[in-house]
């Protein structure tokens, strides 16, 4: 037991980003306010809703220092969106089956959005700079275009809660920005062409996005390497990025030759399919939550861990379970015939014609084994309680996580100089991070594993963040997000480009 106390101590560290509140400057004895009431802040409002949570995060990043961070987060359950009623249209539902319209969407992003900031004590008018939405709810939908009819609605909650138009689009010049941004802003040197943190997005021949939640995929990539800005990990191009919310989604990226005049990396790979929908299977199981829309996040939260004398002498069992789980797990690259891979709508034929990697995460066939995956949720918790049931899932999602670098190895995107970030309830709460470190430092992929590993909380949020700044060229060239690991800021040469 001591052994296997210090040996945990001793181990390499993973390197967890969470959100850091604005500092606080002192403004007359006793009076402290925020920063970002008094520096310059470019404030955004992340608005996503997601098959478990629908979330609006604010964030605000110093653009004297480039750091960004957290104001405030107002979260709700996607699962309490009000009924639709008589004469709605139901154009999509979330993973658990709950119902949608355009109009339900647009209430409860509204109501999110406005609750947001008046917690925060912000003005929509006066304070928010910008709005970026997203979702990851796909399920249901019947292609991945279909995507922008969810967008609407979520852009329709925005400007009922206030939101000007001009503030979710980008600015046409440096002079129709905000007067406090246009001293950071590189709007009148450089030309935004739709690379968000110096990355290409893929497009197929017909022009097509090649899954559905690929807006989601490129925001989880800038908020990692975003987030990654507050550890020693240089998160630049090439990278891996996995976002483990309900749905999978992520993206990998290229190196980037130096002497190319294009500075930007090209998406060579996404992800797709089923994350925090398969620990959610199995705790649906343990008749703990509502067998329809219950969620591990229900039992265990964000930070469940368990102490290592609940699991002494149990490690034979807790490895039999996730063999067991794995073996009602799918991890592959999609064939091309696939339209649907993890009950995520995929154009995996577009995929292989244009050179892109789609590598996804299933139950079986469109979740067909999820309902296997509960049993043994039930089993588990009525044979060994809790504890052990919470191990068993830090376990399995370690190796889905794996098993998915695993595949990107194999097709050679994998680089020596490649980071791995992780976002995502299902990648980065409990020993989840632990687990993963494990495997990349036993897999050799790197001289120094724990420097090219890393784990972002709301990486969605960051990512807006950060793809706000995009659009309004707020670059940062001392604290570069774009170009390659260990080198310069692209902007020279992206202004060399343009001229």
């Amino acid at each position: 037991m001591c052994a296997r106390f210090f040996d945990r101590f001793l181990k390499p560290r993973p390197h967890i980003v969470e959100s850091p509140p604005p500092p606080s400057i002192a403004h007359g004895p006793g009076v402290y306010v925020p920063e970002f009431k008094i520096k310059p802040y470019f404030i955004v409002a992340s608005v996503e809703m997601g098959n478990t949570t629908t979330k609006c995060i604010l964030t605000g990043v110093n653009l004297e220092t480039g750091m960004s961070y957290v104001i405030h987060k107002t979260v709700r359950m996607s699962r309490d969106v009000r009924k639709p009623k008589p004469g709605e249209e139901i154009f999509g539902e979330t993973l658990d089956g709950t119902k949608l319209t355009r109009e339900s969407v647009t209430e409860l992003v509204r109501d999110t959005l406005l609750q947001c900031h008046e917690e925060a004590h912000l003005d929509i008018q006066k304070d928010l700079d910008f709005v970026v939405r997203s979702t990851g709810v796909v399920a249901a939908m019947d292609s991945p275009d279909q995507v922008g009819e969810f967008v609407l609605a979520l852009a329709n909650g925005c400007l009922l809660a206030g939101v000007p138009p001009r503030k979710m689009t980008p600015p046409m010049s440096k002079a129709n920005q905000a007067a406090k941004l246009q001293p950071f802003s590189y709007a009148d040197k450089v030309v935004f062409v739709g690379a968000v943190a110096g990355v290409i997005p893929p497009v197929g021949s017909t022009g097509v996005e090649m899954v559905a939640n690929e807006m989601e995929g490129e925001l989880a990539m800038a908020g990692i390497k975003e987030g990654a800005k507050w550890t020693p990990v240089d998160f630049r191009n090439p990278c891996i990025s996995i976002d483990f919310g309900t749905t999978l989604d992520g993206r990998i990226t290229s190196d980037v030759d130096p002497k190319d005049p294009n500075p930007f990396a090209k998406t060579i790979g996404n992800f797709c399919g089923l994350a925090g929908a398969v620990p959610d299977a199995i705790i649906k199981g343990t008749g703990l939550v509502d067998p329809q829309t219950g969620t591990a996040l229900d039992v265990f939260g964000d930070r469940s861990v368990v102490s290592d004398f609940v699991l002494r002498g149990q490690s034979d069992v807790v490895r039999n379970y996730v063999e067991r789980a794995h073996e009602l797990i799918d991890i592959r690259l999609v064939p091309p015939e696939r339209k649907r891979f993890g009950r995520v709508p995929v154009y995996a034929d577009v995929a292989k014609e244009s050179g892109v990697a789609l590598i996804g995460c299933d139950a079986g066939e469109n979740g067909s084994t999820l309902p296997d995956l509960a049993q043994l949720g039930r089993e588990i918790y009525e044979r060994h309680g809790l504890g052990l049931l919470n191990e068993v899932i830090d376990r399995v999602c370690a190796r889905m996580a794996l098993r998915l670098v695993d595949v990107a190895n194999d097709l050679g995107l994998v680089l020596p100089n490649s980071s791995i970030g992780f976002t995502g309830r299902a990648a980065i709460s409990g020993r989840k991070p632990e687990y993963i470190l494990e495997g990349i430092i036993e897999r050799n992929l790197f001289d120094n594993p724990n420097d090219h590993l890393v784990f972002v909380d709301d990486g969605l949020a960051r990512g807006a963040a950060l793809m706000g700044r995009c659009m309004n060229s707020l670059g940062k060239p001392k604290n570069p997000i774009g170009g390659v690991r260990g080198g310069p800021c692209i902007m020279a040469r992206r202004i060399k480009v343009g001229k």
